[in-house]
């Protein structure tokens, strides 16, 4: 995979009070309802919202700062910090990681013509590796951002400033930069992070028929018909693979038809064809389960998907049967783009390897506590408890999270 997002630290971001997320090829967050998993997938939103339309329309568009940030605790927070740490550009390594870090900070108006208004102030840094040991970091700070060069064997730095909007971020405005000053590594960070996809399947959109046109699959799977046709037509090998994976759980499946429907706009709609049945089922009388499963299968066959891919409660209207083959398809595209998985399915969790696991719990003072216990510990569980799965594990509170009562 051409790099990696390797760990997300997050500061007052909602039930995010102060959490440090290790991040591999598939992090699959388990937890109850409410612990935050939601939290750490809107974060990515934000940031390709921050790159989209800036700092302050970004925040507006949650809402404005008060409500984004930490609710719980005696006071309101007045600091909200998003960290990243990668392996995007051309030098860095896991030793020597990219690395982001945004500071926003509210503070209440002096005057007494903006008293009980609030304002705020942003400070950014970047961090890259670049050849023969040398490094590059770009501060933001109020209207000001500066360009350091590092040379490990010299006795200076060489820098420069030029002007900045006095809330503009970094993220949107910095890849306009020359090569040479650092536009190029800033620009592959902000790349990375405007192509994040949270995916979550709006199943009575994706049973529609939709234009026919190449692209990339939607958030919620509303183009899923064109994109399944794009698939069928532009890589045969991945459309038999596809189809093939879709018959192993849906048995009565015997083949998948496109017919063009509509005037002048051509849509594309999607039949399936079921053993016993004298004419094929239109996708949109299809039950919730089908339409949810086709909708993962073209997101895991995807051959060209974004940096990392986001996925909200993936169980959710799966046959268990159906697991074991998703999580092996997640591990297989996991080499093309890195996945966020959230759920609550014990029975997903036992597929998984504590490298792929994070339990998710909350505080008395609704914090998140992501992850609840570390991979190593998970691991020493495992072992001894003589390998039990770890949906079971988790469900019976032995990982925490204990779901024996109501929480469901």
């Amino acid at each position: 995979m051409p790099g990696q997002l390797l760990e997300l630290h997050v500061e007052n971001f909602r039930s995010l009070r102060d959490v440090t997320i290790p991040l591999g090829p598939l992090t699959v967050l388990v937890g109850a309802n409410g612990v935050g998993k939601s939290n750490v997938l809107a974060v990515f939103d934000l940031l390709a919202d921050i790159i989209r339309t800036d700092l302050e329309p970004a925040l507006e568009n949650q809402g404005g700062f008060d409500e984004v940030a930490f609710w719980g605790g005696p006071k309101p927070p007045s600091t909200l910090r998003i960290r990243l740490k990668a392996t995007w550009t051309t030098h860095s390594s896991p030793n020597a990681p990219d690395e982001y870090d945004l500071k926003v900070r509210r503070y209440t108006a002096p005057s007494n013509r903006d008293k009980g208004r609030y304002r705020l102030t942003r400070s950014e840094s970047f961090q890259f590796k670049r050849t023969r040991g040398r490094g590059r970091r770009i501060t933001v700070s109020g209207e000001r951002a500066t360009v350091i060069d590092t040379r490990p064997s010299a006795d200076h730095e060489d820098s420069s400033e030029f002007g900045i909007q006095r809330l503009s971020s970094g993220l949107s405005t910095l890849p306009r930069l020359a090569s040479a000053e650092g536009g190029s590594e800033v620009a592959r960070v902000a790349g990375q992070l405007s192509s994040f996809r949270v995916f979550d399947v709006d199943v009575y959109a994706a049973r529609q028929p939709s234009r026919a046109a190449y692209g990339a699959l939607s958030s919620s799977a509303d183009n899923l018909a064109a994109f399944l046709h794009q698939l069928h037509t532009v890589d045969g090998d991945i459309w038999a693979r596809l189809v093939e994976d879709a018959r192993s759980v849906l048995p009565q499946l015997h083949d998948i038809e496109f017919v063009k429907v509509g005037g002048r706009a051509d849509q594309i709609a999607v039949y399936l064809h079921e053993r016993g049945l004298r004419r094929p089922t239109p996708l949109a009388d299809a039950s919730y389960g089908t339409v949810r499963l086709l909708g993962l299968l073209a997101l895991l066959y995807d051959p060209d998907p974004p940096a990392l891919t986001c996925i909200e409660e993936i169980d959710h209207g799966l046959h268990p049967q159906a697991l074991q083959l998703i999580v092996d398809r997640l591990r297989e595209a996991s080499a093309l783009t890195q996945f966020i998985v959230a759920t609550h399915s014990p029975a997903l969790a036992d597929r998984l390897e504590p490298e792929e696991i994070v339990i998710c719990e909350r505080d008395d003072e609704g914090a998140s506590l992501i992850p609840a216990i570390t991979t190593d510990e998970v691991r020493a569980i495992v072992e001894e408890s003589g390998d039990l799965p770890l949906g079971d594990l988790w469900f019976s509170g032995v990982l925490g999270g204990d779901l024996t009562g109501d929480e469901l």
